[in-house]
């Protein structure tokens, strides 16, 4: 998806009009979108979840979108400030989860964080098929993103100060 987002002249070059390009990096954003939506949902009803699995599926969200937000920021269709607000939550929180975890203590998403996440991919939907709203959805998906990010930060001192005590 990010090479096809960064080198649309493999379609325009070869007689393709520039959509083909927007059309197959959306393909590609949505099936693994669905299929992380779908292990995530199978885990969870076969109870299979594992402490593996509650660290690499947050991460290959964070993996996937980062790469979608960068190619769409190099392009010139995403606000760089969008961007890297983004990131920095997303690497901070992961960091506190780390920490978390390292002292054994289970932090699953909240509902901020994904409701976070849905509006995050849904705005990298709409900004890489060019369609009206997509920064707006975007500046969107940046206020969730903060949210849940303070959401998690509060949730983290109330675990840390107990864990203190």
């Amino acid at each position: 998806m990010f090479w096809i987002i960064l080198n649309p002249e493999v379609f325009t070059n070869n007689g393709f009009d520039i959509t083909w390009n927007y059309y197959f990096a959306s393909v590609i954003f949505v099936v693994a979108s669905a299929t992380d939506f779908f292990d995530g949902y199978i885990a969870r009803e076969w109870k299979q979840t594992t402490l593996l699995g509650e660290i690499l599926d947050p991460l290959a969200d964070k993996m996937l979108t980062i790469a979608a937000f960068l190619g769409l920021m190099i392009i010139g269709e995403a606000s760089a400030w969008a961007i890297y607000l983004i990131i920095v939550r997303e690497l901070f929180i992961t960091g506190l989860r780390t920490v978390a975890i390292g002292h054994g203590i289970s932090v699953k998403a909240s509902m901020a964080g994904k409701v976070k996440t849905v509006f995050q991919m849904i705005a990298i939907g709409f900004l890489l098929m060019h369609w009206p709203y997509g920064e707006a959805l975007l500046w969107l998906a940046v206020a969730l993103t903060l949210y849940s990010g303070f959401e998690y930060l509060w949730g983290f001192k109330q675990v840390f100060q107990k864990d203190q005590n």
